[in-house]
């Protein structure tokens, strides 16, 4: 009896350690339209709060994010399109012209002259 709760024991432990797939994390790197400070908080915030991001961070020099990610959760495409909705262009995708009107005067195109 010890034998077979042994080997049950064992059998759970190896099978549920090596049959699990790591998540895929990845990393990408998202020109926007960012302005300000203000604009880094927001963009980061919301982005950070998204299911399956682990990680981003806005430089407002460059006005580029990072994003660490897992692949299985959320794709890079999905990243784009909340930085989007957010109001802010992300690459190629274009924030509509509704979400950027939703922004702070300040942070929208052209406010910090």
């Amino acid at each position: 009896m010890k034998a077979i709760l042994l080997t049950a024991f064992i059998l759970f432990v190896f099978g549920t350690s090596f049959g699990q797939k790591k998540a895929s994390t990845e990393t990408i790197v998202i020109q926007t339209s960012a302005q300000c400070a203000d604009c880094k908080e927001r963009i980061e915030n919301i982005l950070n709060y998204t299911k399956g991001v682990k990680f981003a961070e806005l430089d407002l020099e460059t006005k580029k994010v990072t994003v660490k990610y897992a692949s299985s959760k959320i794709s890079m495409q999905e990243i784009k399109e909340v930085i989007a909705k957010i109001g802010y262009d992300a690459d190629e995708l274009k924030a509509k012209k509704e979400d950027v009107e939703k922004l702070p005067k300040c942070c929208q195109p052209n406010g910090h002259r």
